[in-house]
């Protein structure tokens, strides 16, 4: 003991020696670095801004969700794909459809695995990975792009097991299982998410936690009141509450301060629930499966505890391609070389810091597309519309317009969508919807 405290008090001495020495080439900082945020990703499925609280929604309440919001910052220009896969296509990849060529719900499952990109940035930063939920339309499983731990199942809106029907099959790790009787998925899923968010007490970790809630077909909750006739409202409190159980895990946990919660929603709000998702009494424009506003403007809400702006309302433009790009600089991930990433960095709104903010965000479904900016949409027929009265409504611009503000936002933006040319990249394979052709055939004969 006596001997390693001589070595300990000449080490302080040399090191004294060396900050005093005007000799002393080496720089030696005492400043340190904040440790890299644990991440977790939760999106929700078919949920729009319709249908949250801190939105401005008539008829759902929130309150987990509008706590992130009032403790962090609320984005009211968030856009993705206007249907699933597309959408979590964009977010993996960090690349437009065009690109990555999940133009479809079909197409995503057979993107190139190269595309997912996402977990391979966090295991390259030395983080503990798992996806907890919907992954059917991914190419894959899981496992098979870097992902430690895995609850998935297939097709969407996974909550109880259906009368008359086999039992619900999911995979943990790629283990097959069956959903007992009276087991209720959510609640099964919250449990994986803490499992392995408890396995992982010092190492950091993203958990992308992809929802059942609220896609359909909507059943009752472990809460809804028998015979309750509003069971889409219950199954938004469901969710709700499954949020603010995991904050609340996460503090017991002595996580929460190093902690970034992003809550986005997948798409817009699914048709038979649209009409009642209004805002201020106001319908809102588009739905999921959409090129107007709503299907790919969505709600999205991010809080790191003394990171993000607290109560803050950012107006700028945001797309899902971007958290790629922001995950990999919050993380220190490395990115692939020789790929085309369309996302732009948003850690300096999460940070409260000041950084270039996106000019236009584009949108794609299908062989459909359109750019928009804050104030001008132009789309694959080259209509042009005023975006003044958005998310309510759009109005088209006739083109012979002489209007000097027109004038200039159509040949912005034509600018813009030539630059990108999607038409020259991978066609679309479908039918021109978007949606799974089964779906699309099965419509047909209605």
């Amino acid at each position: 003991m006596i001997r390693m405290n001589i070595c300990r008090f000449i080490k302080s001495c040399i090191l004294v020696f060396a900050l005093l020495s005007p000799f002393s080439t080496q720089t030696i900082s005492y400043s340190v670095e904040p440790p890299r945020p644990n991440i977790i990703f939760i999106l929700a499925d078919d949920f729009g801004i319709g249908n949250v609280g801190c939105y401005g929604s008539d008829h759902y309440k929130t309150p987990n969700i509008d706590m992130l919001a009032s403790n962090g910052t609320r984005f009211n220009r968030a856009f993705t794909a206007a249907l699933c896969g597309p959408s979590r296509a964009m977010i993996m990849s960090g690349r437009y459809a065009f690109r990555n060529g999940a133009t479809n719900q079909d197409a995503c499952t057979r993107m190139d695995h190269s595309e997912i990109v996402l977990p391979k940035v966090f295991k390259s930063a030395g983080y503990a990975t798992a996806s907890i939920g919907k992954w059917g339309q991914l190419p894959g499983s899981p496992g098979d792009h870097g992902f430690d731990h895995s609850l998935r199942f297939n097709g969407s809106g996974v909550y109880w097991n259906q009368a008359d029907e086999k039992p619900v099959s999911y995979f943990i790790n790629g283990v097959a299982k069956k959903l007992a009787a009276k087991e209720y998925m959510p609640d099964l899923m919250h449990a994986q998410a803490m499992a392995f968010i408890k396995q992982n007490p010092t190492k950091p970790f993203f958990l992308y936690y992809s929802m059942s809630h609220v896609h359909g077909e909507i059943q009752p909750t472990p809460d809804s009141a028998p015979g309750s006739r509003n069971l889409f409202a219950d199954n938004v409190l469901y969710m709700d509450k499954l949020v603010g159980k995991l904050v609340s895990e996460l503090e017991s946990l002595q996580l929460r301060e190093n902690t970034l919660i992003v809550f986005m929603g997948d798409n817009g709000t699914a048709k038979g629930q649209d009409k009642l998702s209004t805002i201020g009494g106001r319908n809102l424009s588009g739905m999921k499966g959409s090129m107007l506003e709503c299907g790919g403007m969505v709600p999205l809400i991010a809080n790191w505890p003394g990171k993000t702006p607290s109560g803050k309302v950012c107006a700028d433009m945001i797309d899902s391609t971007d958290f790629v790009m922001t995950f990999a600089e919050l993380t220190g991930g490395v990115l692939p070389e020789k790929i085309v990433f369309d996302g732009q960095s948003i850690a300096p709104h999460l940070l409260g810091q000041s950084g270039k903010s996106r000019d236009w965000v584009y949108n794609q479904l299908a062989a459909m597309w359109y750019v928009r900016d804050a104030h001008w949409k132009l789309n694959h027929l080259g209509e042009l519309f005023d975006m003044s009265d958005a998310p309510f409504a759009e109005k088209r611009i006739e083109a012979d317009s002489h209007d000097s503000n027109a004038v200039a936002a159509r040949q912005r933006l034509t600018a813009v969508l030539s630059k990108l040319d999607p038409a020259g990249g991978i066609p679309d394979s479908g039918d021109g919807t978007g949606r799974h052709a089964s779906k699309a055939k099965k419509k047909a004969k209605e």
